[in-house]
């Protein structure tokens, strides 16, 4: 039987919603094994007069647990 486990996690880039997600599945990819899935749960920004200076993508990553893992 595969369990799934979830984390929300949030990225943040200068460059756009993309970047940050694919800079947070980069990073989250370092130390957890069997990522499967993401689901984008939300895209915010923030704004320097009239300009995005900062990109914020929060996903729930999914990874299948290792069940032969002690």
């Amino acid at each position: 039987m595969a369990i799934e486990k979830h984390l929300k996690l949030t990225g943040i880039s200068n460059i756009s919603w993309k970047d940050a997600i694919t800079k947070t599945i980069l990073e989250a990819s370092k130390t957890i094994d069997y990522i499967s899935s993401i689901a984008v749960l939300e895209q915010t920004a923030k704004i320097d007069g009239n300009k995005i200076i900062e990109y914020y993508s929060t996903i729930d990553l999914c990874f299948i647990i290792d069940e032969s893992r002690e």
